[in-house]
């Protein structure tokens, strides 16, 4: 129903005029809030900044080392087509394709379970993966953990449940491997860098050169093996058949995996070449105890502010309400 009695529509224009906005915020009594409970902020940024401050000197240092890599070429160079490369191809027999390169199995080989847990097993690294806590500059010693690994008794006690024993198996202690090991390859110059983070930098140091060589090893010996696979296999088709091209080309298949066995025997940096070796680190990598402290004022500061506002804008509503 439209009314035009104007003093209803004076009443109305008067109830708009006298009722303000409740929901927009006044800076100025933003501000004063603030001000009012300034204790409440400084005394809980400082008990932040505290806790940060002894948070950050409570974690251990951590260094890191790092080698520099080149890929080094398999491409044997030899291409022959048709039947004689199917039958180099039955031979397992590499003819200079673009599968030569091994730089992305290698890559792949050292984050293997198999390769990572015999690398344990062979250095007995489960002690330095699994119950190091911090490093002892003084003497060059690792301080174990207590609740880990009795360093008296050299026996492990840690507090596990089934299916997990007290000795940490090869597969917890290669997960744990893995978040020390950082591999990456440049994609433009095909570079590798593969670096190791510990407690101790010269553990860091050693670990790194150990992987490099490892790797080229784990490569030169499954080439090796292959090799002679393949010569074997080659020469019991050389008896078989009295062809004189396919003699001849059998001879030639022959003389690669010869030279690859000379190749494997001689080299020894096999599938990466050491650019840059890994080195002892002088400076700790992390943790970045400034940044922590920063993160820990801030978070002290905004928290605080947080509160006293809640605080103030709660009892100002039930002080309108009563």
């Amino acid at each position: 129903m439209i009314t035009n009695d104007p003093m209803l529509k004076n009443n109305t224009d008067a109830g708009f005029a006298n009722n303000p906005v409740d929901d927009e915020i006044d800076l100025r009594e933003l501000f004063s809030a603030i001000w009012q409970g300034k204790r409440i902020i400084i005394a809980t940024t400082f008990v932040f900044t505290l806790a940060s401050i002894f948070y950050a000197l409570s974690l251990p240092n951590i260094y890191k080392s790092e080698v520099l890599l080149a890929p080094i070429s398999q491409d044997s160079g030899l291409k022959i087509p048709g039947q004689l490369g199917g039958l180099a191809a039955l031979a397992g027999v590499n003819l200079g394709t673009a599968g030569g390169d091994k730089t992305g199995l290698a890559l792949e080989v050292l984050k293997s379970r198999e390769f990572i847990g015999r690398f344990i097993t062979q250095h007995d690294l489960f002690i330095p993966v699994m119950a190091a806590e911090g490093w002892n500059r003084a003497d060059n010693s690792l301080v174990i953990d207590a609740d880990s690994y009795d360093v008296a008794t050299k026996q492990w006690v840690r507090e596990v449940k089934p299916p997990f024993q007290p000795k940490p198996s090869l597969l917890e202690t290669h997960e744990e491997l893995l978040e020390l090991l950082s591999v990456s390859q440049d994609k433009e110059s095909g570079m590798v860098k593969l670096s190791i983070q510990h407690y101790s930098p010269y553990i860091a140091q050693q670990w790194a050169s150990w992987l490099v060589q490892a790797i080229n090893n784990e490569m030169r010996q499954r080439d090796l093996t292959e090799a002679k696979n393949s010569i074997a296999y080659l020469t019991d088709q050389l008896e078989k058949t009295n062809i004189a091209d396919m003699r001849t080309m059998l001879f030639s298949l022959i003389e690669e995996q010869t030279k690859t066995l000379m190749l494997a025997n001689v080299r020894e940096e096999y599938v990466f070449k050491t650019v840059d070796p890994a080195v002892v680190a002088e400076k700790k990598d992390k943790p970045a105890r400034a940044l922590i402290c920063i993160l820990g004022v801030m978070l002290g500061g905004m928290l605080s502010i947080l509160v006293v506002l809640v605080r103030y804008f709660s009892n100002k509503e039930s002080g309108n309400k009563i």
